[in-house]
């Protein structure tokens, strides 16, 4: 756990809610809440939908998606233990942003949208951990959209590999094996490629021995090579 006062060095890292709440704040925050279990593959909310409220994730993984033009799914991130999901829209009160779904099996503390603004009006100290999170969405974003104009598949997919490796990452004796079950498509969608030009850079890494795979596993073997084409 981190401390109370934490803050985050990298502006484009999305804060550990959760950790970041003194054990009065937390206690708090579950008393206005309730908790839910999803199942892998479950929604857990969708893009359009009434701002409900805010779900903090206690254990699992979700995927955040939009869809783009044509129907075609595209991954904004996958937020993990400790993050907060569909906060701009309790904020703001406009309607769900992106779809946000299950990785894996998810609990999390759901809070409507009254009883999250009243927790952050009773507890100052929380309105700056809920903008410092809205902050880095939206760096994320960005760093996403110059990556889409300046990087190649093999460079973005690369890049995706080491944020996985260095967030969602075992090591073992060989490399680092990736814990998320990710699928091409899903990785196709969140580099902003087509599954084929993703399955021919995932071929070029593999034949570089930088990469390991297998059906929805990944295991890195020379982060620095990766990093080289970034």
């Amino acid at each position: 756990m981190i401390s109370a006062d934490h803050r985050v060095s990298d502006p484009e890292q999305p804060i550990d809610f959760l950790s970041a709440l003194t054990d009065e704040e937390l206690g708090a925050f579950r008393a206005r809440g309730r908790v839910r279990r999803f199942a892998r593959g479950e929604a857990i909310f969708h893009e359009g939908d009434d701002p409900g409220g805010v779900v903090a994730i206690v254990s699992g993984r979700v995927k955040v998606s939009v869809i783009g033009v044509g129907g075609r799914e595209v991954v904004l991130g996958f937020p993990e233990a400790g993050e907060l999901v569909g906060e701009l829209a309790a904020t703001v009160g406009r309607p769900r942003a992106a779809t946000v779904t299950a990785v894996d099996q998810v609990e999390a503390i759901a809070v409507r949208t009254a009883e999250f603004q009243r927790f952050v009006s009773d507890h100052p100290r929380v309105a700056p951990l809920v903008f410092e999170r809205v902050a880095a969405l939206l760096a994320q974003a960005n760093r996403q959209l110059v990556d889409f104009a300046t990087r190649d598949v093999t460079a973005r997919v690369a890049g995706r590999l080491i944020e996985l490796a260095e967030k969602a990452g075992d090591p073992d004796p060989s490399g680092i094996r990736i814990t998320l079950p990710l699928s091409q498509d899903e990785l196709a969608a969140w580099t902003g490629a087509s599954r084929e030009a993703v399955a021919r850079s995932l071929h070029l890494l593999r034949e570089l021995e930088w990469i390991e795979t297998r059906r929805r596993e990944i295991k890195v073997l020379n982060a620095d090579g990766l990093r080289s084409l970034l």
